[in-house]
């Protein structure tokens, strides 16, 4: 089935990482200081919080030191209020330091970063589960395809800030891995939809590129497959501008469902846009 298909990632990170530095060596003030789709956070906030990705993961994974203890956690929104604990007193410190010394930690750490990621061995168990697939335990090339995910739409944040005309990152190289990634959360997301056995579920991404994934229920549950000639009960076609934005807090389920066009099933189209691929 597709789920069980790795997904290739490594070899973005390095051009991620460039075209975003790129971008931040040109900026003004005025832009360091813009508004972005994460909360209320500017974008050297966002640039802030991708350094502290970086350097958590150099941490944790390469040289085993955890730093604070989370206390108990006995429940997903446990973990989450941790880390939302930990990303906002990050921020915070941070906000004394100058975008000259961001991009230069960003770039140095980035370089080890990739190295790590690099070191890990694809089938592997990971360190950290994909809890938003809700995955127990993953395997690290899923981790790693979970790390672009993140690196990708919190650059996509700031290169929208700048610029809401920018598509660097919509070619599909950068964000078919991206979407292919997300869409691995479907069979979890479904998990509570009741549908008979059979029932078929089109999602199609439309605009510099056209992808379909296809969900199918089974005696056993929801299951990706990576095609499908059967008429599906329910299709959603999703403009790529706005698909990201959906799967990250970026966009109210009410506007997104104006912006998307589902035939057949309408339940079962719309049930999509509460999915979320990141921890929120």
């Amino acid at each position: 089935m597709r789920q069980s298909i790795p997904i290739r990632t490594i070899h973005l990170f390095e051009e991620l990482d460039f075209l975003l530095l790129d971008k931040l060596r040109d900026l003004s003030s005025e832009d360091w200081g813009a508004s972005t789709l994460a909360g209320s956070w500017t974008v050297k906030q966002v640039v802030s919080h991708l350094l502290d990705g970086n350097l958590r993961a150099l941490s944790m994974l390469r040289d085993g030191y955890f730093g604070e203890n989370p206390g108990d956690v006995n429940s997903y929104e446990d973990l989450v209020s941790f880390l939302n604990r930990l990303n906002a007193d990050w921020v915070k410190a941070t906000q004394r330091l100058s975008p000259k010394v961001l991009i230069s930690l960003l770039e140095s750490s980035g370089r080890e970063y990739r190295a790590l990621l690099r070191s890990l061995k694809p089938f592997e168990k990971a360190l950290f589960s994909v809890a938003w697939a809700g995955e127990e335990e993953s395997l690290n090339w899923f981790h790693i395809a979970r790390e672009y995910t993140e690196k990708w739409h919190h650059t996509q944040q700031i290169f929208l800030a700048l610029n809401p005309n920018d598509k660097s990152l919509f070619s599909k190289r950068l964000y078919l891995p991206f979407l292919d990634t997300a869409f691995r959360a479907l069979p979890y997301h479904y998990r509570s939809v009741k549908s008979p056995t059979g029932t078929l579920i089109k999602f199609s991404i439309t605009g510099e590129f056209s992808f379909d994934w296809w969900l199918k229920k089974t005696i056993s549950g929801w299951q990706l497959l990576p095609f499908s000639k059967v008429k599906p009960s329910s299709e959603i076609a999703i403009p790529d501008h706005i698909a990201w934005r959906i799967f990250t807090k970026g966009l109210r389920s009410e506007t997104a469902k104006k912006a998307v066009d589902v035939t057949g099933d309408q339940e079962l189209g719309h049930h999509l846009l509460t999915m979320l691929t990141v921890m929120a």
